[in-house]
């Protein structure tokens, strides 16, 4: 495979299997581009930062001449996919489909890396779990990959988009114009620095709406605008 030998099986492979999506591309190609892409020793988690547009730099030699570029898009695609561990992980949870939209449930988009973890920032996040949340159960529906990010003109606007049909966002941390955007999506974000197991966060938000959800979270529900007084008024005398 010709990695150097201070390089883990796991990333080596990861980067085998991408050289063989890139038509012409040989293993000790990549591992130079990757070289030049990526700050730091190559690992599984620095691979996550690897973009298209770093590939088809690479590729084509110099930014100038990207357009130059013959390499299929699809194939850059799935390289990065591959690099990412999209295409190797088995630690990713699997969705399901509901046959309808349980009552009195919200739409929620956790920021994630790995597996069911909230451990994203939402600027590199590289996947977005979407459950479907009511106070007495919770369904993974979803999972959107943000590979695409790269390519978009505004990549905080596109990630916007792609939880668009969602009314809570989790994630590890946000930058100010980012959040704007969210919030103008009608999506309410929760920062949680902390980051973890995405079903603790959800429990949290379940054991809220079925106690005392406030304000905002009661508007989300559908909760008349008395009952939001009522509970704005209780927390305050917490």
């Amino acid at each position: 495979m010709n990695c150097p030998a201070s390089m883990s099986r796991a990333t080596a492979l990861r980067i085998a299997l991408a050289a063989r999506a890139l038509p012409g591309t040989s293993v000790g190609q990549l591992l130079e581009i990757l070289h030049q892409q990526v700050n730091g020793p190559l690992t599984e988690q620095s691979l996550q930062g690897v973009t298209v547009t770093d590939l088809k730099i690479g590729l084509a030699g110099s930014e100038e001449d990207v357009d130059l570029l013959d390499t299929p898009m699809a194939a850059l695609k799935e390289a990065v996919r591959i690099l990412w561990g999209e295409t190797v992980a088995d630690d990713l949870p699997q969705p399901l489909a509901l046959a309808s939209v349980p009552a009195g449930s919200i739409r929620v988009a956790v920021a994630s890396n790995n597996g069911e973890q909230l451990d994203g920032h939402f600027g590199t996040c590289l996947r977005f779990l979407i459950y479907q949340v009511g106070a007495g159960d919770r369904t993974l529906i979803d999972i959107r990959s943000t590979l695409e990010a790269d390519l978009a003109e505004d990549k905080n606007a596109w990630r916007v988009e792609q939880i668009a049909d969602c009314q809570v966002l989790f994630v590890v941390s946000i930058g100010g114009p980012a959040a704007a955007k969210v919030v103008r999506a009608a999506i309410h974000p929760l920062k949680k620095s902390n980051g973890g197991p995405a079903a603790d966060y959800l429990g949290e938000l379940q054991r809220v709406m079925a106690d005392a959800p406030p304000p905002w979270l009661a508007k989300l529900l559908g909760i008349g605008a008395e009952a939001r007084v009522r509970f704005a008024l209780s927390e305050e005398l917490v």
